[in-house]
């Protein structure tokens, strides 16, 4: 499986998680909602723990943009975490229309984000790394 393969498993996997939260959130079972909201996050922050330890550094010291996609990428991680921890909260207390309004902002900017790295920053670091897929795989665990 080539490195952008492996990444870009990596994110069906983890919509795999997201829809098993919202079905639960749907259904209010709230302890599957909570154990399926868990593992999703772990696996969103392992992701974005090898893009943003691994590759987007080597990405940006080969092509010496510091400024440029990666930062970008970086940024929309931030908002993600951000509105992981929001879902988290609205889960707590159990309220599911503040969920379920998260989980759609959510789903729109991991739809986005998604495609801009599958179409365009992977196959520039695929270009720039030769060593791309063991640079991922050292981390790997998604």
């Amino acid at each position: 499986m080539s490195a952008i393969d492996t990444l870009t498993h990596q994110h069906r996997h983890c919509d795999e998680g997201f829809a098993a939260c919202e079905a639960a959130v749907r259904q209010q079972d709230w302890e599957a909602a909570r154990a399926a909201l868990t593992v999703f996050c772990q696996d969103m922050e392992g992701h974005f723990t090898i893009e943003e330890q691994a590759l987007f550094p080597a990405f940006e010291s080969a092509s010496g943009q510091r400024m440029g996609p990666t930062r970008i990428m970086r940024m929309e991680h931030q908002d993600m975490r951000e509105l992981m921890e929001d879902m988290q909260e609205a889960l707590l207390s159990q309220h599911a229309d503040a969920f379920l309004g998260l989980n759609d902002t959510l789903l729109i900017l991991m739809q986005q984000h998604n495609m801009k790295e599958e179409n365009i920053l992977y196959p520039m670091c695929a270009e720039l790394l030769p060593d791309m897929a063991a640079l991922i795989s050292q981390d790997c665990h998604v």
